[in-house]
């Protein structure tokens, strides 16, 4: 019985395991396709206000 209890736990631990690496690559999924739709031009638009390094 106790056999059956810890493969039970281990089930449940991996399941929640599985879960939260999909949320994570759902998530940087997410993030990817957002950076292609940001607008980037605002910060190159004020480049010319500040002076080069040397």
């Amino acid at each position: 019985m106790f056999e059956y209890e810890m493969a039970t736990a281990r089930r449940a631990d991996l399941i929640r395991e599985a879960d939260r690496f999909r949320m994570v690559q759902q998530a940087k999924k997410a993030d990817r396709a957002s950076r292609g739709q940001e607008s980037e031009r605002t910060a190159r638009g004020h480049r010319s206000l500040f002076t080069r390094a040397a």
